[in-house]
């Protein structure tokens, strides 16, 4: 110890005249055991999780810890178990509200298993070799990819660089690269489809995100062909934006512009689905009397009073809760890959979906408005 350090509180350290130094100095383990009068492996072996110590020394360097306002440094000791506690969760959608809620659960299941979250955005060019870059430069213990449209290879090469992947929402029956926690969204989409034909949607259409998002296609395909098995074909399909409020309004407009006579449009995911309700708004198009809207995640925004949108749910907190735990068991046994989970989704009725009995609505005439557009 310094000479001119004589007692530590709070983990700032007070010269002799009781003052707070300008530049104080973080309470080490080493303070710790002389406070306590004991070594600096029983300090070790006291804040290292099932390693051996007696109750009436743990006691005394506790107590110790405790004056001083000692937190062990897990940095440091990162280069004696070869762990970080570092989970990587790696997007390009942090610009989505309904993420909002995924950054939320899987903080909170990290924090509860005592790790610690890094964050990469994947949405800026170059993201995903930055990205990578920046879990092997933390050496983090694994990774959990949080997007359906991954930059192509990625998950490959995390595995190559030796790092255990976990895919959310990732595609069923896709590259074996990692395993996935998902819903099946084929399954989901089929769902949407025999539903809004059962009420009575017949020109029916799709708004999705990019054509390169497996969600959305996989959505778009269950929904077309549960039609198909009636005799319904749809209207149209629209992609080549990303999951906005703003593809969604633009993209509803350029919809009712090529098919002024749709009844009933589902939405790649709920952030689509209120901008396509916004547009119709714009347009004077009353939902859902003359046009319904279906969505995907019920994201809390989905349940306000503004939209209360028709959606379907699925899962994330179960999800989110899933995936930690395959990795944390996986943290524990390398060499037992975790299996692929994947969960039901359900449709949640609320005011954007025609409700049942309603028959015979008088034809909307609506002409092409791009004057409405801001």
């Amino acid at each position: 110890m310094h000479d001119s350090l004589v007692v530590f509180t709070q983990g700032l350290a007070l010269n002799k005249r009781g003052s707070r130094s300008a530049f104080p100095s973080r309470v080490s383990a080493q303070d710790v055991a002389d406070k306590a009068r004991v070594s600096i492996s029983a300090v070790s072996r006291t804040f290292t999780e099932g390693a051996s110590v007696s109750a009436t020394m743990r006691a005394r360097v506790e107590a110790a810890a405790k004056v001083l306002g000692f937190r062990p440094n897990h940095a440091a000791r990162s280069l004696v178990t070869g762990r970080t506690e570092l989970i990587g969760l790696v997007s390009n959608h942090f610009a989505n509200p309904a993420f909002l809620d995924v950054f939320d659960h899987f903080t909170q299941q990290l924090q509860a298993r005592g790790l610690r979250p890094l964050l990469a955005n994947l949405a800026e060019r170059g993201g995903a070799d930055a990205a990578l870059e920046m879990m092997l430069k933390y050496s983090v213990d694994a990774v959990l990819i949080a997007t359906s449209a991954p930059p192509a290879g990625f998950a490959e090469r995390c595995v190559a660089a030796g790092l255990p992947v976990m895919h959310l929402f990732g595609r069923k029956g896709g590259p074996a690269a990692a395993p996935v926690v998902t819903v099946d969204n084929a399954a989901a989409g089929a769902e949407v489809g025999k539903l809004m034909f059962a009420r009575g949607l017949r020109r029916l259409a799709f708004l999705g995100a990019s054509r390169t998002d497996m969600a959305s296609r996989d959505r778009c395909r269950g929904f077309e062909r549960a039609l198909s098995k009636h005799g319904c074909k749809l209207v149209a399909k629209h992609f080549g934006g990303d999951y906005s409020h703003e593809h969604g309004r633009q993209g509803m407009h350029a919809l009712l512009d090529a098919s002024p006579e749709i009844d009933g449009v589902f939405c790649g995911d709920d952030i689509i689905a209120l901008g396509a309700m916004d547009a119709c708004r714009e347009r004077g198009i009353v939902v859902p009397r003359d046009v319904s809207i279906v969505g995907f995640d019920d994201m809390p925004l989905a349940a306000w009073a503004a939209y209360r949108l028709t959606t379907v749910r699925q899962p994330i907190a179960a999800m989110i809760e899933q995936a930690i735990a395959q990795i944390a068991a996986w943290l524990v046994e390398p060499d037992q890959v975790p299996a692929s989970t994947i969960f039901d989704a359900e449709i949640v009725e609320r005011g954007s979906l025609i409700a049942a009995g309603i028959k015979d609505r008088p034809s909307v005439v609506r002409r092409p408005t791009a004057a409405r557009r801001r």
